[in-house]
């Protein structure tokens, strides 16, 4: 288990150890072609939810819209009852943050050295500092790679100690914070595809953070998630438990795909091929 250190907050926001992440009627535009039409979501605390669709169904904009990384309506997109974009910066630092799916990073840094900018928007003396960028290295499986150059670990490698600095980020949140991820799995192997989502559930359903991801893989996200949205066309088609959201009928209205589904047994998820 990640360890955690208690902060407090701006003092503008007080906020609830349940503050929940929730969508009102987002729309995003870029140009004159609509992106994103009438998303309304609340994502839950202590779940996954997966973002799931065909290439340009608005997937990692919406993404994109919960960190704030585009610019949205500002009552579209709240944390507890605020508007996202009145959150103090340092506070929602500390509790909201993304994975990029491509993190450029060409500096000779070394490995802890780039996890260690995840402190930045902490209050911990050097050597607590130290502890937490180690800890969060051993949750990756890079532990023995600290003092390696960032520049020449491969893409995975890379992936990973990017979660570790993201990890970092959050763990002084004063309530379960939001993690963020743009495809976590594209650059890594089949064991650590695996282990990675393990991860996240585990700070999902252990330290009740909220966690929404982008996915392709439509059996890792019936396997790891807990809440799937379909998106097409930027907007929702589908949504609830991954036995009800991916369903024959929307895998085909999606993807333009017929599958060999073989449906879930009880407790468990839906295999599909």
């Amino acid at each position: 288990m990640i360890t955690t250190h208690s902060s407090r907050a701006h003092s503008a926001i007080n906020p609830a150890p349940d503050l929940k992440l929730s969508v009102c009627g987002l729309n995003v535009s870029i140009g004159q072609k609509s992106v994103l039409s009438d998303i309304n979501v609340q994502f839950q605390s202590g779940a996954i939810t997966a973002l799931l669709g065909p290439n340009g169904a608005g997937k990692s904009t919406l993404l994109k819209a919960l960190c704030q990384e585009i610019k949205t309506p500002s009552s579209s997109i709240k944390l507890g009852n605020i508007p996202l974009g009145d959150w103090p910066r340092a506070a929602l630092a500390k509790s909201l943050a993304v994975l990029p799916q491509h993190a450029s990073l060409t500096f000779p840094f070394a490995v802890s050295e780039v996890v260690s900018m995840g402190l930045y928007p902490l209050t911990l003396n050097y050597k607590d500092g130290e502890t937490l960028v180690a800890e969060q290295l051993a949750k990756v499986g890079l532990t023995h790679l600290a003092k390696r150059s960032y520049p020449t670990l491969s893409g995975g490698e890379k992936q990973r100690v990017q979660l570790a600095r993201v990890l970092t980020q959050l763990s002084q949140s004063p309530f379960p914070p939001i993690l963020l991820l743009d495809e976590p799995t594209s650059a890594l192997d089949l064991a650590q595809q695996h282990r990675v989502l393990e991860l996240a559930q585990r700070l999902a359903h252990e330290q009740a953070y909220t966690v929404v991801l982008v996915l392709h893989d439509l059996n890792q996200a019936a396997r790891y998630s807990d809440q799937i949205l379909v998106l097409k066309q930027g907007q929702i088609v589908s949504e609830g438990k991954p036995s009800e959201a991916l369903s024959v009928k929307t895998i085909r209205q999606v993807w333009d795909y017929e599958p060999v589904y073989v449906p879930a047994p009880k407790g468990g998820h839906p295999l599909i091929f």
